[in-house]
């Protein structure tokens, strides 16, 4: 799950000097500074205050969704079948899609 788009670090990039970003891995990016000659990994509190000030990605959006869809589909399984298993495995895909959008910086 991607939780930044190019778009943000590219701003703040231009904003701030750094150029020729690109991204090494999943969620990893690198890019000039000012006056350098070797890339350098965009620091982890920039990475965290563009996630404060931007929220959540647009596969973040669509897997929060996807999740409260899953949920309410199981919760109305639930009252028709009248067996607490949708909300069991409802229970196990929220948990899994909350894990996923844990962002590691």
């Amino acid at each position: 799950m991607r939780h930044f788009h190019d778009e943000w670090i590219q701003e703040w990039c231009d904003l701030n000097g750094w150029t020729d970003l690109f991204q090494e891995r999943y969620n990893n990016y690198w890019a000039f500074p000012p006056n350098c000659v070797m890339p350098e990994p965009i620091p982890q509190k920039v990475m965290r205050i563009i996630k404060n000030e931007k929220g959540l990605s647009s596969s973040e959006q669509k897997w929060a969704f996807s999740a409260a869809v899953v949920s309410a589909i199981a919760l109305l399984a639930t009252c028709f079948w009248m067996s607490p298993m949708p909300l069991m495995l409802a229970f196990g895909f929220d948990a899994v899609t909350f894990a996923r959008m844990d962002c590691e910086i």
